[in-house]
C-alpha cells in the first residue's frame, strides 16, 4: 500500500473545518436533512481542492436516505497518493437540529485498499482503550467484558464507565449492565465520539458497546487503531437490500472484525473537527467577521495527536 502523505493532514482538517462551519449555522434550528446537507456539500468542495486520488469507501446517508457523499465517490484533484476516505461530514445531525452537544465532522483516511468497505447499515460494537487491547471479545457476555476491562485498568467493576445508544434494542444489555453494577452513560446520538472516549486518555469513559451505524463504526476503529486501543464489530444489515449488498462486497454478516481488519496498516489519519460542543472537542463559535474551529488530528505511523484552534474569516 502508498504511503498517505503526513501533510495530507493538515488539508484534511480543512475538509472537516469547512464541514463543521456550515452545518453549525443550523444549530438548534431543527432541520437535519438541512444540516447534513450543508456538511456534505462544504466537504466535497473542499475535498476536490486537494491534490490527492481519493475514494469514498464509507460513506453516510443509504441508511436513512440523507444527503450523502456516496460509496465509491471519487474526490481530490485525481493527482498525487490513492487514499481510501471513511467519511461522516455530520456525525449527529439530529444533536445539531436540536441544539444540543456532541456533534462533529470526522474523517478516516487510509492507503487504498486499508479500508473495510461496507454497506451504509449497522454494526454491533465494543470498543476499549489500550490498556483493555487484546482482552474483549464481542460474543462473549457484557459481564465477561466489563471485568476483563476493570481487570486491565485496576478499577473495580462499579467504577468501570460504559456508553452506549439509549435504544430499545439496547434494552437487554441496558439492564444486564445495570445488574452488573457499573456505571452507565446512556446517550442519543453520536458513537464514533462516544467510542473514540473510550480509548482516550484521561477520559471518563472505559467501554463503548452496542448497534451503531457501520460507516460510524468503520471510523471509529481507524481512530481508535491511532490511539492504540482495541474495537470490534459485526455487521447488522437492518434489511434485505443492505444484505445483499454485504455479500456483493464479500462479507460475511456473521463475521466479527477485528480492528486490524478494518483498518489495515498503520498509515491512517483520524480527523474531526467540533461542530457542537462535546468532552474533547469544542464546537464552533461564530464572532463577527470570525468562526473558530476547534479539530483533533491523529496519525497511527507517528502516534501523534495534535488538537488544532482555527481562526476563519467569515460573513
Amino acid at each position: 500500500m502508498d504511503t498517505v502523505d503526513r501533510n495530507l493532514a493538515l488539508e484534511f482538517v480543512r475538509v472537516t473545518e469547512a464541514a463543521a462551519i456550515e452545518a453549525a449555522h443550523w444549530l438548534g434550528k431543527g432541520d437535519k436533512i438541512a444540516a447534513d446537507k450543508a456538511a456534505v456539500d462544504a466537504m466535497r468542495s473542499r475535498f476536490n481542492l486537494v491534490d490527492f486520488n481519493g475514494e469514498i469507501v464509507i460513506g453516510e446517508g443509504e441508511k436513512d436516505e440523507a444527503p450523502m457523499l456516496y460509496i465509491g465517490e471519487k474526490v481530490g484533484s485525481g493527482r498525487g497518493p490513492q487514499v481510501d476516505i471513511a467519511v461522516d461530514p455530520l456525525e449527529g445531525t439530529t444533536l445539531v437540529a436540536k441544539g444540543q452537544p456532541n456533534a462533529i465532522s470526522v474523517l478516516a483516511a487510509g492507503p487504498k485498499g486499508s479500508l473495510l468497505r461496507a454497506p451504509g447499515t449497522y454494526m454491533d460494537q465494543i470498543a476499549v482503550g489500550p490498556a483493555a487491547r487484546g482482552l474483549i471479545d464481542i460474543r462473549a457476555p457484557i459481564k465477561k467484558n466489563v471485568r476483563e476491562v476493570a481487570r486491565a485498568l485496576k478499577k473495580n467493576i462499579e467504577d468501570v464507565t460504559v456508553v452506549l445508544l439509549d435504544r430499545e434494542r439496547h434494552k437487554q444489555m441496558i439492564e444486564d449492565l445495570r445488574k452488573i453494577g457499573c456505571r452507565l452513560l446512556l446517550i442519543d446520538h453520536g458513537t464514533v465520539g462516544a467510542g473514540l472516549a473510550a480509548a482516550m486518555p484521561e477520559s471518563e469513559v472505559d467501554m463503548m458497546v452496542g448497534i451503531g451505524g457501520a460507516p460510524e463504526g468503520v471510523i471509529t476503529a481507524a481512530g481508535i487503531k491511532c490511539l492504540g486501543g482495541d474495537f470490534q464489530g459485526i455487521l447488522k444489515p437492518h434489511d434485505e437490500k443492505t444484505t445483499e449488498q454485504a455479500k456483493i462486497m464479500g462479507i460475511d454478516v456473521g463475521h466479527v472484525f477485528t480492528m486490524d481488519e478494518i483498518a489495515r496498516g498503520n498509515e491512517f489519519q483520524f480527523v474531526a473537527t467540533g461542530v457542537s460542543t462535546g468532552p474533547f472537542l469544542r464546537g464552533v463559535q461564530f464572532m463577527g467577521a470570525t468562526a473558530r474551529t476547534h479539530s483533533v488530528v491523529m496519525r497511527k505511523h507517528s502516534g501523534t495527536m495534535r488538537y488544532i484552534t482555527t481562526v476563519h474569516p467569515h460573513g
